[in-house]
C-alpha cells in the first residue's frame, strides 16, 4: 500500500526547465549585444575606421560575457 502511495505521489511532480526566466532574460539580452556588435562591424564607413576596429569587437565580446553569466546565473529564491 505504501508503495502505490509513493508511486503516485512522484508522478504529481511537475516537470521543471532548467533554467529560469532571469536566464532567458539574460540570454535574449546577450543574442541582442552579439548582433548590435556585429551591425557596428558592417557599417558603410572606412574599413580602418575606430568603430570597426576597436568598439564592435569590445561590444562582441560583452555579449558572448552575458551569455556566459545567463547560462551561470542562478536566481536566489530557487
Amino acid at each position: 500500500m505504501s508503495q502505490k502511495n509513493m508511486l503516485s505521489n512522484t508522478d504529481k511532480k511537475s516537470p521543471r526547465f532548467v533554467f529560469d526566466k532571469a536566464n532567458y532574460q539574460l540570454f535574449l539580452l546577450s543574442i541582442a549585444i552579439v548582433v548590435i556588435g556585429f551591425l557596428l562591424m558592417m557599417g558603410q564607413e572606412d574599413i580602418y575606421s575606430f568603430t570597426k576596429l576597436t568598439v564592435a569587437p569590445i561590444v562582441i565580446v560583452l555579449g558572448f560575457a552575458v551569455g556566459f553569466i545567463a547560462i551561470l546565473y542562478k536566481p536566489k529564491n530557487s
